[in-house]
């Protein structure tokens, strides 16, 4: 990975504040349907020689490394301590924790019936951006779904004697099993100036990369912890979908492996087909029943998977070997946190990560 570099800009008026941030213990990464984060110090002399250019609500910095932007956002804190001014900032989505809907209904785009939960973010950050001085310039992808919001018998609202919250909103439409997906992203245009992007993906964010792959001795720098949990082992799966009391959708899915009877429920609100739910809580009990897995991963720079070739939402082989066990399988990157390292350091990146099978993609199916 070549020489890092950061920089800072004014939120409304695209100035650059500081072309390369001296900051030092840098951190940074993104994650799957949050903001992600960024951390980092300056010294208190170049604090008190450039007081203006680091400032809550006013200024947005940037991560790059070999032309590329890695990482954007807005610095939410500084705090500052006897030698050190650590800054703490957030992706482009941290801006709408901050934003409420005072007109109602998204400035009249809502109420929503069958309405596609793709449309209302991009409405949401319409609505958000067209009020003064709340334009942070962010594009959300044109990515449309066959999953709904709103019935003609309970349309989808946002009052405006409620005030909601703008960044609930989005959490709440990304929020379940087949909903879209959703990280924030920042990246050079052909004219120079940066592209704030919200990467929206449906029926999931990121693909199965098989041209990528972590092992340890090679680029996972020190063998996880493989967790072998009864608490999330099951060979019964009691599932629970639509309707109220007696006219609940119910259905069991159940196998005799050798061991206790260990039951889980899955309760799927939205699921209004028995066969369907039959089907979730069958590749439920499949995936509960493989026991093994990891959670975290300290990767570096290697030819197998240079720093920043996955994206976030990605399935990747992971191959670990150590005194205790050998294991392998696909996991699904959900965050990651790089930590650069100066002069003839070697940088790496912690990733976040889940076994992919525990994953489902799409809208329920009708009944």
């Amino acid at each position: 990975m070549g020489r890092w570099r950061y920089w800072t800009q004014h939120a409304l008026t695209g100035d650059v504040l500081c072309p390369a941030l001296p900051l030092g213990d840098p951190e940074f990464g993104r994650e799957l349907n949050g903001p992600g984060q960024l951390s980092g110090t300056l010294a208190p002399r170049w604090v008190r020689a450039n007081p203006d250019l680091i400032r809550p609500h006013t200024t947005l910095i940037y991560a790059e490394a070999d032309g590329m932007l890695r990482w954007g956002g807005l610095v939410w804190s500084v705090d500052a301590e006897d030698r050190e001014y650590r800054i703490e900032a957030a992706g482009w989505s941290s801006y709408l924790t901050k934003r409420h809907d005072t007109h109602g209904e998204l400035g009249a785009r809502g109420p929503y019936v069958n309405g596609d939960p793709c449309q209302v973010i991009r409405d949401i950050w319409a609505y958000a951006q067209e009020q003064p001085d709340g334009n942070l310039g962010v594009v959300v992808d044109p990515v449309t779904g066959p999953a709904t919001v709103g019935t003609p018998a309970e349309p989808w609202h946002s009052y405006w004697y409620e005030a909601p919250n703008l960044g609930d909103l989005v959490d709440g439409l990304v929020g379940e099993d087949g909903a879209p997906q959703y990280t924030c992203h920042s990246e050079y245009q052909t004219n120079g100036t940066v592209r704030r992007r919200i990467l929206l993906g449906y029926p999931r964010l990121g693909a199965r990369r098989t041209d990528i792959i972590f092992r340890t001795g090679v680029n996972i720098t020190a063998a996880p912890t493989v967790g072998f949990s009864g608490d999330d082992y099951a060979n019964t799966i009691i599932g629970t979908g639509a309707g109220e009391g007696t006219a609940t959708r119910f259905a069991v899915d159940s196998v005799r492996d050798g061991g206790l009877r260990m039951e889980t429920v899955l309760a799927l609100p939205t699921v209004t087909g028995t066969d369907v739910l039959g089907r979730r809580i069958a590749a439920e009990r499949r995936a509960r029943q493989v026991m093994g897995g990891i959670d975290t991963l300290v990767v570096r720079d290697h030819p197998n998977a240079p720093l920043g070739s996955w994206q976030i939402g990605d399935d990747v082989q992971v191959a670990v070997s150590n005194a205790w066990v050998d294991w392998s399988g696909w996991v699904r990157i959900t965050a990651e946190s790089y930590q650069p390292a100066g002069d003839g350091g070697e940088s790496c990146a912690t990733l976040t990560v889940a076994r992919a099978d525990t994953f489902h993609y799409g809208a329920p199916e009708a009944p």
